[in-house]
């Protein structure tokens, strides 16, 4: 399949709830950064299906969301979801969302490469858009993470693989 644009960074959350807007606060950082060529940002907010396109037109998405897995909050994880039964078994308040979209994604055989970030958070709260101290600490170290991901695909990318180095005499 043809795709046209490389890396999508893609912020889930909703901003309104405390540490659930994760992913939008992420987003928000990163857009203000220096990211390597063909990298775009989004906030996707709450998910759904409206962000099927973006899914369809990106080559890798980066996905960054808040979790209720038990998990210490602060914690971050890297997932490689490939089926809506990779995500983990509680993400936040748009679960059915995101896990809807991927299998949507598989059955139109349009599932582009994801790394999936998850920060475990201890609950949800009902209104607010400051992040508790313990998930705004863990920002620089995730934003180093996602970029490190990027340097490391990038890196990927523009190194020759060994097939090419081989020539016909």
């Amino acid at each position: 399949m043809n795709r046209a644009k490389d890396t999508l960074i893609l912020g889930i959350g909703n901003y309104l709830m405390g540490d659930e807007g994760i992913g939008v606060h992420i987003a928000n950082v990163l857009e203000k950064e220096q990211l390597p060529a063909g990298v775009d940002v989004l906030d996707g907010g709450t998910g759904g299906f409206y962000l099927l396109d973006y899914f369809e037109i990106y080559k890798h998405v980066i996905l960054v969301d808040a979790t209720l897995d038990g998990n210490p909050p602060g914690t971050i994880r890297m997932i490689k979801p490939r089926f809506a039964s990779d995500f983990p078994p509680a993400m936040s308040t748009h679960d059915i969302g995101l896990k809807d979209l991927v299998s949507a994604l598989q059955v139109l055989g349009k599932m582009p490469e994801i790394d999936l970030f998850v920060v475990s958070i201890e609950s949800i709260q009902q209104q607010g858009i400051e992040l508790t101290e313990t998930i705004a600490g863990i920002v620089p170290q995730l934003v180093n993470r996602i970029k490190c991901l990027l340097k490391e695909n990038d890196e990927s990318i523009a190194e020759p693989s060994i097939l090419n180095l081989i020539t016909a005499p």
